[in-house]
């Protein structure tokens, strides 16, 4: 399977070798232990690695010391000496860096590890902290970042955290160029957390007051979830003529986005673009994030984009499924999201049929394309059909000269009718439930001036 997966290596970037360990008990398929080679060799790229080979290794049972049997460690170590020595001119004579495990990986085993292969091994949240650390823009997202970077760290004290300031960038678990290794420091580390954990609650407050402007607007908002690399920052920027990076990569979009979308009705929502899902998403970054992630709990509307050309999309649905209900999402929720089956240019005419009549759905669908834009204003639609079921019909009169008010309408309803006389505006709104009391409490008041 290494020869399959082999890359050009150029530039200096450093060869990897990504392993995928499973049990045979779990009984899976070939096609999804593949499609799991493929993911792993998809992260590894995402921070610029050349991935020299890739090996699924079965296990019978888990082994404390290094997760594998002897006999799986034995062939790693002479597939690392092959790789090595291989006159292949995409390897050359370069060595394998680094041993990428797509599991998670104890202290002792990582370390068991590194002195069998005699080669630097990080596991799947080590991989995954190292693209955040290289992706994350915002203060924001760097604080979460390395937050969870302290926190995986702090199991294995044998990082310093000074090395997220290391100008290469990245969480600082596969070394590199000016790298300076110092012995770590538990309290150090601890402070740290306690600092970082300070600053993301100021963060969290920040936002807090940012939702609570945009309720006394108020804007709903609408957010995309989904796998990561489903289309989401595609069809982010296809609906609001953003910039937001749309590119064929793992975890292209780390931090939050959020831009103003006017609906086919004139409403008026805010669009909210969200780090991707992963199977088995570290924890720490679970936790980490939910900053970030708050903003799909407040939403007024999920939107679960899926990449429905993708042969594993039903498993990477239930893994962004499973990531929502752990962040507090209760079922009602889950289920009343409207579903983006996204890339349907990629498919023929039936597949898109069978797609769409799998199984009995809760969820409203929506087959697109965010590349072409196919599907697109269904998509609005729906939205705005959505966020028009809670609407109710106001009938009201305003004297002609209290334009205040009549704006005030215009600008948080949908005016259906209007008559106009000399002294009297009378009008027909459609307006949400929050937006009618709000209205109802205005004319209170003005009557009592």
């Amino acid at each position: 399977m290494a020869d399959k997966h082999r890359h050009d290596n150029t530039n200096g970037v450093e060869n990897c070798l990504v392993v995928h360990p499973y049990l045979k008990a779990s009984q899976r398929i070939a096609s999804a232990v593949d499609a799991r080679l493929e993911e792993a060799e998809g992260l590894a790229s995402a921070i610029n690695l050349n991935v020299a080979g890739c090996e699924a290794v079965s296990l019978n049972k888990l082994r404390p010391a290094t997760l594998m049997g002897q006999g799986s460690v034995e062939r790693i170590t002479s597939l690392i000496k092959g790789l090595k020595e291989s006159n292949d001119d995409a390897i050359g004579n370069n060595h394998i860096a680094i041993v990428i495990v797509d599991a998670a990986l104890t202290p002792v085993q990582q370390r068991n590890l590194e002195t069998a292969w005699k080669t630097k091994v990080i596991d799947r949240t080590g991989l995954i902290l190292e693209i955040f650390g290289e992706r994350a823009q915002t203060r924001e997202g760097r604080l979460q970042v390395e937050l969870a970077a302290q926190t995986y760290q702090r199991s294995r004290l044998v990082r310093s955290w000074t090395h997220l300031e290391r100008q290469r960038g990245g969480a600082g678990f596969m070394g590199g160029p000016g790298e300076t290794q110092i012995e770590s420091d538990r309290r150090m580390i601890d402070q740290r957390i306690t600092r970082l954990k300070k600053d993301l609650n100021e963060v969290k407050r920040t936002r807090k007051l940012h939702r609570d402007a945009r309720k006394r607007i108020p804007y709903p908002v609408v957010a995309l979830v989904g796998y990561t690399n489903a289309g989401k920052s595609t069809l982010f920027n296809r609906v609001t003529a953003a910039e937001v990076v749309a590119r064929d990569q793992l975890f292209a979009t780390l931090d939050p986005t959020m831009r103003r979308l006017d609906l086919p009705s004139g409403r008026t929502v805010i669009l909210s673009d969200t780090v991707g899902f992963v199977s088995d998403l570290p924890h720490e970054l679970v936790s980490a994030f939910n900053a970030t992630l708050e903003e799909v709990l407040e939403a007024d509307i999920i939107v679960h984009v899926r990449d429905v050309a993708s042969p594993n999309t039903e498993t990477q649905k239930k893994d962004v499924l499973t990531v929502l209900k752990g962040l507090g999402l209760d079922e009602d929720t889950v289920s009343g999201m409207v579903e983006v089956l996204n890339k349907t240019d990629l498919l023929g005419e039936d597949e898109q049929e069978v797609e769409l009549n799998k199984s009995e759905r809760a969820t409203e669908v929506v087959p697109l394309s965010a590349k072409t834009g196919a599907g697109c204003e269904q998509f609005l639609q729906v939205i705005n059909d959505r966020l028009m079921e809670n609407f109710q019909i106001l009938e009201t009169s305003l004297a002609v000269q209290d334009g205040k008010m009549l704006a005030w309408l215009y600008d948080h309803g949908e005016v259906i009718e209007r008559e106009d006389d000399e002294a009297t505006v009378r009008l027909k709104v459609r307006l949400d439930a929050t937006n009618v009391a709000r209205y109802d409490q205005m004319t209170v008041s003005q009557a009592r001036k």
